[in-house]
């Protein structure tokens, strides 16, 4: 059974929507900032950068939706009405629609202020929803409730790698004929003390404080680690014969997915890369191309030193002598890394890749890692092929060993 894409929506540090979002990407603009909270100075927080939504969802939502929610689900609900709009609102069984919306970390923020809460004023002044809301469920269960969905609402948590499981488990929902549309996405609401001091703790987020949007510098030889971001990403997913019925507008196509694991550390990656490349190769394999068939790649490439040499490695494996035609991009150079949210992001931006033909740019590289030997595009978005199908691979590996790839294809 064919699954298409029919509706995109995002909430991330570059735009309030997909179109903003996709327009900044392609001028190159970062959206890394310095921290104005009063938290930073009176936690002494060790780092003081992030990559920031521009617009709040206090701007988006009403008030009780605001109170009820953890932040990541508040998120997660901009971006699913975005894309479901996008979709054009489509009337389906209940029984037929399902939700696969997945976090990383899930409601920090709820967790640690009903803490503080208790120790601080008492058990019984706790919120009684403080459960439903911090629970890595509760962004699926809410959109859930939002479209009436009844075939299933699932949150699969993989780390950073949990918004691309999310739309591969969607895929496996309508391929298995679960569900006819399945809204699938991931969402992050982790710029907090508690994490960005564990991340700082484990020396694996950028100290370059004092140039913001110069931090994240994927496959740079001065990169120093990743920058935190949050947001939220979100896609209508549809068998094609659901689709092309209602008349809906095919955005692109899940063509295959692939799913590994390292078996090799709780957080470094394996260093062969061969889990990585495992994944991308059944991903395409699951597609029924052939790797000359790829021409773009939106790559995990979070600016660790350990990380993104791996995954070029793995790249440059799985393409031989195809890698000099393939375009690789690095987008968490302008977003940060979204942790649970990455995945679904760098899925909405390989897809608006396929469809204006055009491989966005990846920032602060300036002096590109010697041994890289992968075609990254640099600065400026670089053209992909204008006539005929493309197809174009996502890649998102998560702590735990975690590999998730993703292949589109052009409407």
């Amino acid at each position: 059974m064919n699954v298409v894409v029919t509706g995109l929506g995002a909430t991330t540090p570059l735009g309030g929507d997909v179109p903003s979002t996709w327009e900044a990407a392609l001028a190159g603009k970062s959206g890394v900032r310095p921290l104005e909270y009063d938290w930073v100075e009176k936690y002494n927080v060790p780092i003081t950068i992030a990559g920031q939504l521009v617009v709040k969802p206090e701007d988006v939502l009403t008030r009780p939706e605001m109170k009820r929610m953890d932040p990541m689900s508040q998120y997660a609900l901009v971006a699913t009405r975005e894309a479901w709009a996008d979709a054009g609102s489509p009337e389906v069984d209940p029984l037929r629609l399902g939700t696969v919306v997945s976090t990383g970390i899930g409601g920090v923020w709820t967790m640690l202020d009903a803490w503080d809460t208790v120790r601080d004023r008492g058990p019984e002044r706790v919120l009684p929803l403080s459960v439903p809301m911090l629970m890595p469920n509760s962004a699926t269960a809410y959109i859930e409730l939002e479209l009436g969905a009844k075939a299933g609402a699932h949150a699969v948590v993989s780390a950073c790698a949990s918004g691309a499981e999310a739309v591969a488990l969607a895929y496996d929902m309508i391929q298995s004929g679960r569900a006819d549309i399945v809204v699938a996405g991931g969402t992050e609401a982790a710029i907090h003390p508690l994490p960005i001091s564990t991340f700082a703790a484990m020396k694996t987020l950028s100290k370059r404080l004092d140039d913001p949007e110069a931090a994240s510098r994927p496959y740079d030889v001065d990169r120093d680690g990743f920058v935190l971001g949050e947001g939220a990403a979100v896609m209508v997913l549809e068998s094609e014969e659901h689709a092309r019925a209602r008349g809906a507008r095919i955005r692109a196509r899940l063509l295959g997915t692939g799913r590994t694991a390292d078996g090799y550390h709780i957080a470094a990656p394996e260093p062969t890369g061969d889990g990585q490349k495992r994944a991308m190769l059944a991903a395409v394999e699951q597609a029924g191309l052939t790797l000359a068939d790829i021409c773009h790649i939106n790559a995990h490439a979070t600016s660790t030193p350990v990380g993104d040499p791996i995954e070029a490695r793995g790249i440059r494996d799985l393409l031989g002598e195809h890698t000099d035609d393939v375009l690789v991009s690095a987008t968490k150079s302008m977003t940060g890394h979204l942790l649970g949210g990455a995945g679904a992001l760098e899925s909405v931006l390989t897809i608006k890749a396929l469809e204006d033909r055009l491989a966005p740019p990846t920032i602060n590289v300036d002096n590109p890692d010697p041994d890289l030997a992968i075609n990254l595009v640099r600065n400026t978005p670089g053209a992909l092929p204008q006539d005929g199908g493309l197809a174009a691979i996502n890649n998102s590996f998560g702590f735990g060993g975690h590999n998730v790839a993703l292949v589109f294809g052009t409407a």
